[in-house]
Order: structure tokens, then C-alpha cells, then sequence
């Protein structure tokens, strides 16, 4: 463990910030191709996500003893950036190992200059320790310091739901997220998946949220026998809930408009006893491959794949001809900051907007498409009011064919009972220590 470990994390950060590469599979990119060990694997982990999430602290904390250099190199930047986060917020590291390495990188890659900059840097700081948030006056701007959320975002999360609770969710955004997988009910239980994978090695427990759901707390479940086999799928247990909204029914026919890469549309097939006909779209063809290859991995057979904007779909299906359809719209995805931090510092105001225009865009089309009686459910995972009430309270404003659901809440799990409104579910990170996720659901009248 050490320098090739620091120095693939560096990579790994220059690659997502200048590139807008995905931490996610990145990370999982560079494990392989290094071969790193499960302790390797760890750190690196931990150095990734743990940098990205605190960025703009560590950005902070590193200001003053940077201010004079007018230009650093991006991998410079991260590999301070890196230790200063070692330092902070890793224990089991020692300061002087931490700068070491650090320089031993920076002479590999740079020159004796960067060399001694860095050293210098790191110094200074072990020497005097980082600034205070103290210095901070404005609550709203010493919030996003501290947690590391651009302040546009705590602006408009603090209008929308108060300070406090925006305190809540921003703290809740630097946990890393648990791995939580859903047990393929068509083959087998969940106490059988738990033994085979206690057998494998793997530490995992139940949801005490969703019936069919477990966690790891030890072990990346895509490595086991029991994924390989398609004994379990992996998804956070936020997004399980959109399928007991949906509750389709054996031989019915649904359609899932924006499905990739497949997580609901299986979850509702196993839901359906692999029965029926589900119709699942993505606009883009390499996506399609992915619900393709989850069905087959799964063994689920009732899943029609096409590619199509699902802006469309009213032109191409016939009207009134699907008993249920979910549109698990594009968002602006600020309710998974936990897996994916890289988001809440590529957002903008205007892609919410954008994207607003867009949900309420694929419902209107997918609307023609239910039967009377129908249910049409609207899910994101986001937090954000425009994106989630407001294009709910938009769509029934603009079809008053369709009432909200409010039958919703005797199909959901009893641990997501509380968060039923009228005819949707907001989920904020913190109520479940889990996505943040909102569900609107609604029925045609007959």
C-alpha cells in the first residue's frame, strides 16, 4: 500500500473533474486494471470519495498557504488536496508518511520544484494546522464551506426546506453510501442469499426498510457467486420503492419510458412473477444493452427493449393501451451526492430548469398512453421542489383526466408509510440514511 495507491486516486480525480469521467465506475476501473488488494482497494476508495466529497473544504483549508502560486497543475491540486484530507480527516495515517508520499509523487511526476512546493505546503500546514470556520460570518456561506455544497445549491435548498433540515441533508451527503442490494424473489429468499453470502465471506444484513433488500457492510456485492448468478440485483433501497408504487400485476402490460439500466424494470418483472409484458425504452442504444444483459443475468424473459426518446412515446404506441407506466425521468440526480459527489459541483440553477421542462415533457406524453383507470407514476432521484412538486402539481393542472393517487400509501413497505403525502413520497438523505428520492403517483379516471 502507498505511493501507486495515492497516485491512481490522483488520477482517478484529475480524470472526474477535467474530464466529467464517473467516480463510480472510474474507481471500479482503476481497482481492476491495478489489481489492487481488497486493503488497496479500501483507500483508494476512501481517498476518492472522501476528497470529492469535501472538496471545497479542503480547497479552504489549503487557500492560505497556496495564495502566492498564481498557477497549479490539476494533479498538483488533487494531490494536495488528497493529503490535506489525510491529515483532517484520516487517523491511521501519520503526518510524515502522509508528506513523504506525497512528495515521492510529485518527483515522480513533476520536477524538483513541485517537489519542494508541495513539501513546503504540507509543512506549513502540519506546522500550524487549518484555518477555522470560525472566520466565516454567513451562515448560509460557512454551511457550504463546511460541508462542501456550492452555496447556490444551500441557498436554494434553505428557501426550499429550511435551514435545519438543509444542515441535516448536506451533513448526511458526506457519508459514503452503503451498498444495498434487492434478492431476485423469482429464484430465491432472502435468508438463502444472506447464508450463501455469509458462506462467500461477505458481512451482510437485512433492510429494515424494504422486505426483499439487504446491505453489506463488508464486501462489494458485485464480486459475489450470488450476483453472477442473478440471486440479487444491486440498488439503493430508495429506488425499490418506485416498484411497490407502480404494484403491477401478473399479465398486465406496463411500459417503464426512461428504464436504463434496469434496476426498476426488473424489480417490477419479479414484482409481475416474470408474467405479462413490460415495454422498457432509453434513448440511448449502449443503455439499452444494459437492461438487456440485467434481464438475462436475472432470468427474467418479459422485458421488450426498445431505443426511443420518451418525449415520443405518444406517437408511438397506441393510445390507451398500458395498464400502468412509470417515468423515472432525467434529473438532476441531487438526491445520490452520497455515491456520485462529483454532481453537486457540475450542477447548475439552469439545468433544473432545463430538466423541469423535460419531466413534465416525457409525462405529457406518456399520459395518452394510459388506460382509464391507469396508473402513472413520476419518480426522480433528486431533492429539489421545482423538479419533483412542482412537475407533479404542473401535470395535474394540465390533465384533469388524471387525480394524484392517494391509494399510494397502502402499497408501500410500513417503514415508508410516514414519508406518504396525498399522492407522493419526498425522501430526503437523511430520513433513511439512504438516496434522496421523490414519487408522485397518479391515476386516470375511468
Amino acid at each position: 500500500m502507498g505511493n501507486n495507491v495515492r497516485e491512481a486516486a490522483v488520477e482517478v480525480l484529475v480524470q472526474v473533474e477535467k474530464q466529467g469521467a464517473y467516480s463510480n465506475l472510474l474507481i471500479n476501473s482503476t481497482i481492476e486494471k491495478n489489481r489492487f488488494s481488497s486493503l488497496d482497494a479500501s483507500l483508494l476508495t476512501e481517498l476518492c470519495y472522501g476528497t470529492m466529497q469535501r472538496r471545497m473544504t479542503l480547497d479552504f483549508f489549503l487557500k492560505p498557504f497556496i495564495k502566492k502560486q498564481k498557477r497549479i497543475d490539476p494533479w498538483v491540486q488533487q494531490l494536495l488536496r488528497i493529503s490535506v484530507y489525510q491529515f483532517v480527516f484520516l487517523d491511521k495515517i501519520p503526518d510524515h508518511a502522509i508528506i513523504h508520499q506525497a512528495v515521492n509523487i510529485a518527483k515522480r511526476r513533476g520536477n524538483k520544484g513541485i517537489s519542494g512546493f508541495i513539501n513546503g505546503v504540507l509543512r506549513s500546514i502540519q506546522r500550524e494546522g487549518v484555518p477555522s470556520f470560525d472566520t466565516i460570518q454567513d451562515p448560509i456561506e460557512r454551511l457550504s464551506i463546511e460541508t462542501s455544497h456550492p452555496i447556490w445549491l444551500v441557498k436554494r435548498w434553505v428557501d426550499q426546506y429550511g435551514f435545519d433540515i438543509t444542515r441535516q441533508m448536506c451533513e448526511e451527503n458526506l457519508n459514503p453510501s452503503k451498498q444495498t442490494a434487492r434478492v431476485n424473489t423469482l429464484h430465491t429468499t432472502v435468508d438463502c442469499v444472506l447464508k450463501e453470502l455469509e458462506r462467500e465471506g461477505f458481512h451482510v444484513e437485512k433492510s429494515r426498510t424494504i422486505p426483499e433488500a439487504i446491505k453489506s457492510v463488508r464486501g462489494n456485492l458485485v464480486k459475489s457467486k450470488a450476483f453472477q448468478k442473478g440471486s440479487i440485483t444491486i440498488q439503493d433501497e430508495s429506488s425499490m420503492i418506485v416498484a411497490y408504487c407502480v404494484a403491477p400485476k401478473e399479465n398486465e402490460k406496463i411500459l417503464d419510458t426512461c428504464a436504463a439500466p434496469g434496476g426498476k424494470t426488473t424489480h417490477m418483472a419479479e414484482k409481475m412473477n416474470n408474467q405479462g409484458e413490460i415495454f422498457a425504452l432509453d434513448i440511448h442504444k449502449h443503455k439499452i444493452k444494459l437492461i438487456q444483459e440485467n434481464a438475462k443475468r436475472l432470468h427474467i424473459t418479459n422485458i421488450h427493449t426498445r431505443q426511443m426518446d420518451a418525449r415520443e412515446v405518444g406517437q408511438q404506441f397506441e393510445k390507451e393501451s398500458f395498464d400502468r407506466i412509470l417515468v423515472d425521468a432525467p434529473c438532476s440526480g441531487l438526491g445520490v451526492l452520497k455515491g456520485k459527489p462529483e454532481i453537486k459541483y457540475s450542477k447548475t440553477e439552469e439545468d433544473i430548469k432545463r430538466l423541469a421542462k423535460i419531466q413534465i415533457n416525457i409525462l405529457q406524453s406518456a399520459a395518452q398512453l394510459v388506460k382509464p383507470g391507469g396508473i402513472l407514476v413520476y419518480s426522480t432521484c433528486t431533492v429539489d421542489k421545482e423538479e419533483n412538486e412542482g412537475v407533479a402539481k404542473k401535470f395535474l393542472q394540465l390533465n384533469p383526466d388524471f387525480i394524484g393517487d392517494t391509494e399510494i400509501v397502502d402499497r408501500v413497505p410500513e417503514k415508508i408509510k410516514p414519508f406518504v403525502r396525498e399522492y407522493d413520497i419526498e425522501l430526503l438523505p437523511q430520513n433513511l440514511h439512504s438516496d434522496g428520492f421523490y414519487i408522485a403517483c397518479f391515476r386516470k379516471k375511468r
